[in-house]
């Protein structure tokens, strides 16, 4: 598994420790399995754990994803019905999930400045497009029904 750089393990570690806890051997693998999954459902996540440590149980898991994303380390989008998806935090982008063939493409936030603007200047809402995961049509499955 591919695991933290020594100075992100340091900043973690401090961080944990201002608010009175420490980073466990649980902890350390849920965050490396979300950082080489990408995108993955708390069930990947445990599944990936449990190949190092089988006890380490779904439970576990949940709440460990809550710590991490308070802690800003890790973060959840809902990319249709089910369990949320996680990635780490510099992993931002939005999500294209195609209702045809499930396939979930990725592109920059910047792509929707121009609407985050609008929102914000008509509504007052600061829009934070990096938990957000579009609905539609992929190119290849839109080819498809035109030819059908």
């Amino acid at each position: 598994m591919e695991t933290v750089s020594p100075e992100e393990a340091a900043r973690l570690r401090r961080t944990l420790h201002e608010r009175g806890l420490r980073m466990t051997p649980q902890r350390q693998l849920v965050l490396d399995a979300v950082r080489e999954l990408e995108h993955a459902t708390p069930e990947q996540i445990c599944q990936r754990v449990q190949r190092v440590t089988p006890t380490v149980n779904i439970t576990t898991v949940y709440r460990t994803l809550e710590l991490l994303e308070k802690l800003g380390l890790v973060r959840h989008t809902h990319l249709g019905h089910g369990a949320p998806s996680y990635s780490v935090e510099e992993h931002e982008h939005v999500h294209l999930v195609c209702h045809s063939c499930g396939r979930v493409d990725e592109v920059p936030c910047d792509l929707l400045d121009e609407l985050a603007t609008r929102l914000n200047r008509g509504r007052g809402f600061r829009l934070d497009a990096s938990h957000l995961a579009l609905s539609g049509t992929c190119r290849d499955c839109a080819a498809s029904e035109e030819t059908s």
